[in-house]
């Protein structure tokens, strides 16, 4: 595997050095470590403030951009924008399927959590919910343009979800932001409130925990081991390292993507 890694820290002049790192499997803690000392060209010491990884692999993430094209198989955080009572039925029981929509049956959801907070469309935007999701994708079919020949039947020909992406073009998202359809809701789980009323926040998250502690049918979201920090997917043979940061003391995970000191400049 190869990354490209951003170190920051002091002088300001030259903050950044850029290096690569070439291993298999992870930045182990000894080569954070390593990286710490590594002096400027003109000998002043590098005082370690944070990081910056930049992935060229297929590594399983969780988070991606909009624009990103998702990997068959992956298990991606996305959002859905909702109303307070619709919330509490989708924490308590899951997700139901729409019964139609631009891209057919199934749930709606997208990774531009401004999109999530537009919705639904005709509710007062103090009232809307936006719940944030872990999905399993399964098969992903791109859908790009108007009138697609599978834009309708692609549940029906092997495909778990279709994605729009961001400025396709097609009128029937004129907003031109991304959109997912999920036609088994059970690939959908709900994993945080992003965004609530102050006078039901409290009241959702608890109703969450809850559902937590016992799922029941509220979707399983494929029973994946997510790493609370790093957002990647963990494997029972290699357990994440956690540990406080050297510099700021914050619990972090070395395989973040990025992580600066609080205090840093």
């Amino acid at each position: 595997m190869k990354r490209k890694l951003k170190i920051y820290g002091r002088p300001t002049e030259q903050k950044v050095k850029v290096i690569e790192i070439r291993e298999r499997k992870r930045l182990h803690t000894d080569e954070l470590l390593f990286l710490n000392r590594i002096p400027f060209k003109n000998k002043m010491p590098l005082p370690f403030f944070g990081w910056e990884v930049t992935y060229d692999d297929d590594s399983p993430r969780m988070e991606l951009e909009a624009s990103q094209t998702p990997k068959d198989s992956g298990v991606y955080t996305m959002f859905h924008g909702t109303s307070v009572a619709n919330a509490r039925l989708i924490i308590a029981n899951g997700f139901q399927q729409s019964p139609g929509g631009m891209l057919g049956k199934g749930v709606y959801v997208t990774r531009d959590k401004k999109k999530a907070e537009r919705y639904p469309l005709k509710n007062d935007p103090s009232t809307r919910v936006v719940l944030e999701l872990r999905v399993r994708v399964g098969r992903v079919k791109r859908i790009d343009i108007d009138n697609h020949p599978m834009q309708y039947t692609w549940s029906t020909q092997g495909y778990d979800t279709a994605w729009v992406p961001p400025n396709c073009g097609m009128k029937a998202v004129p907003s031109g932001l991304e959109e997912d359809c999920v036609f088994d809701p059970k690939r959908v789980k709900v994993t945080s409130i992003a965004k609530a009323p102050d006078t039901v926040l409290s009241e959702l998250q608890q109703l969450l925990a809850n559902n937590l502690r016992n799922p029941g049918d509220a979707g399983d979201g494929g029973a994946v081991d997510v790493c609370s920090l790093c957002k990647r997917k963990t494997q029972q043979a290699s357990p994440h390292i956690k540990q406080p940061c050297w510099g700021c003391g914050q619990n972090i995970c070395t395989l973040m993507t990025k992580h600066v000191c609080r205090a840093s400049f």
